[in-house]
């Protein structure tokens, strides 16, 4: 009996593991798509917006939750004068987190 516990316990960490694995794949997924898009809308274009994409990556790593990105970009849109609503940045979180998850699924095979 012992031994099953253990072999329960050991493959809910696994699990638990590659869950998280894959929540993080999917963050980093998001935080490049947004990026990518809020470079756009700010008028910046190839290895300027890779490198605009890269800095939301980095500021989504500040603290739990989004509102890290949320801020960042609503600065950046400010400062840019950008014409991007709160409501807008928000439902784009919420469709690149979508996209990217059903990319990293795919590219996972499942």
């Amino acid at each position: 009996m012992t031994d099953a516990f253990r072999d329960r316990e050991r493959n809910f960490e696994n699990k638990w593991a590659h869950d998280e694995e894959l929540r993080f794949k999917v963050t980093v997924r998001r935080d490049k798509l947004v990026g990518l898009w809020a470079a756009g809308e700010m008028g910046l274009s190839g290895s300027a917006a890779e490198d605009y994409a890269k800095s939301i990556i980095r500021a989504d790593m500040a603290e739990p939750g989004d509102e890290d990105v949320f801020r960042k970009l609503r600065a950046d849109f400010d400062a840019a004068k950008a014409n991007v609503s709160d409501h807008m940045i928000r439902r784009r979180l919420d469709e690149f987190l979508a996209l990217a998850g059903e990319q990293i699924l795919s590219e996972s095979g499942r």
